[in-house]
């Protein structure tokens, strides 16, 4: 049995609480639109969303080893010091 990778969104919020106040830029990680609002509703009880967008494409591929080395490779070589003559 192999490893299943399920695809997760990051979601942007705008909602307004039940007394009133706007709350701006609340990010959440779901598998879709549904988990999200779920996720919102359970800390913001009876919220109202304004605005709910889709901030990141979806990840089907899960870890991949290689591009992480890469990337730390291109940030080590960005942080050396540059030699003094």
């Amino acid at each position: 049995m192999g490893i299943r990778y399920l695809a997760m969104i990051k979601f942007g919020f705008k909602i307004k609480t039940r007394d009133g106040m706007v709350i701006d830029n609340l990010m959440v990680i779901a598998r879709d639109r549904a988990d999200a609002g779920r996720k919102i509703a359970q800390i913001y009880h009876y919220c109202e969303v304004l605005v709910c967008q889709e901030l990141q494409q979806t990840m089907k591929d899960g870890f991949n080893l290689e591009s992480a080395i890469n990337l730390i490779d291109k940030e080590s070589n960005l942080e050396a010091p540059a030699k003094k003559e």
